[in-house]
């Protein structure tokens, strides 16, 4: 079985659910995704869930970027997610770790990190989600 953690906003549980589905249907085991945190608690429980999910990132076998659009923009990334993949970038690239690296959709041009996910593309570091039809 493979494992899989999903990458994105935590605003975004709807799509997550709808992507945890279709990956458990394909038999993959989802280790971790983004989840909301309680507000009045989220200086104090962030520092460990951060830290966790970033362990989970060294232990997959796929780290899947759900980016949805968001705030009018196509395909978002925000900053926090574009951490998430350099950092699954990085296991593979310094510690020969076999992370396949997927991202939902194609940014648009205005997303701050387009270029850097145009070359990853270009490279074959990263690539875009084709969902089978059923």
């Amino acid at each position: 079985m493979k494992k899989v953690v999903i990458a994105g906003s935590a605003s975004l549980q709807h799509e997550i659910e709808k992507l945890i589905k279709i990956l458990k249907k394909k038999n993959y085991q989802v280790l971790d995704y983004p989840k909301p945190i309680e507000e009045e608690k989220f200086i104090e429980l962030y520092p460990n869930i951060h830290i966790e999910f970033l362990q989970n990132i060294t232990k997959t076998d796929m780290l899947f970027l759900m980016n949805e659009d968001k705030n009018g923009i196509e395909g978002y990334i925000g900053y926090e997610a574009y951490a998430e993949l350099l950092f699954g970038l990085s296991q593979n690239l310094i510690h020969q770790k076999n992370i396949e690296l997927v991202i939902y959709k194609m940014p648009s041009t205005n997303v701050g990190c387009y270029e850097e996910i145009n070359l990853w593309l270009k490279l074959g570091w990263i690539t875009l989600w084709k969902e089978e039809k059923e």
